[in-house]
């Protein structure tokens, strides 16, 4: 009898220390994994870098006859035909202007395997209505659990037909008109090439 209350309350000791030393192992895996504010702050430009894209560069890149990209308008087929940045594809996101379709995750993932299989080296570069927008952010979480990974225009398309010059240099203002850089109905629409000066220089995405 004995025996048998002494192999009890060993076991129960030895699954206390056990759980205790789970515990502890826990709590100290924990520590190792939390970030410091410079470990969030250098992730956070990372993640900035890796996904938006700069509009004046895609605008510069444009003057030069293009570049390493392709715009994909998230808007209706409606509003993409009225009016979009020249030179973007549509993908629509919603059925009409007032319809999302963010449900028909197949034919969204599917139209972007085709732009991707047709430009393999160009980045996807998305946009939808305005900077707050999130539709470019849905599309773009649809498209990661598919594996596929796009970038995103750092404003939307308010901001480029409507607010010119609030992310344009002061001087281009006077050389640059936003009614070069909208197209018109069905086709993307190729923007022209203007041999005019620009503070970034040459390379992909630069400011």
């Amino acid at each position: 009898m004995n025996t048998k209350k002494t192999l009890i309350i060993v076991v129960i000791v030895s699954a206390l220390v056990g759980s205790f030393t789970a515990f502890v192992a826990v709590i100290i895996f924990q520590k190792s994994q939390e970030k410091t504010t410079g470990d969030l702050i250098k992730e956070f430009y990372f993640i900035e870098n890796a996904v938006r894209v700069s509009p004046h560069s895609v605008r510069v890149q444009m003057d030069k006859g293009g570049g390493n990209y392709l715009l994909v308008d998230l808007r209706s087929p409606q509003e993409y035909e009225r009016e979009h940045i020249i030179g973007a594809v549509n993908v629509p996101a919603y059925a009409d202007p007032n319809t999302p379709a963010y449900q028909d995750s197949e034919r969204i993932a599917g139209l972007f395997k085709e732009l991707i299989a047709k430009n393999p080296q160009k980045d996807i570069v998305v946009y939808c209505y305005s900077a707050p927008c999130m539709t470019g952010k849905k599309v773009g979480k649809i498209l990661a659990e598919e594996g596929i990974y796009i970038k995103h225009l750092g404003i939307g398309w308010n901001e480029w037909r409507f607010y010119w010059g609030m992310w344009n240099h002061e001087y281009e203002m006077e050389t640059r008109k936003v009614e070069d850089y909208v197209w018109k109905g069905a086709s993307p629409g190729v923007p022209a090439v203007r041999e005019l000066p620009s503070f970034c220089g040459d390379g992909d995405f630069g400011c």
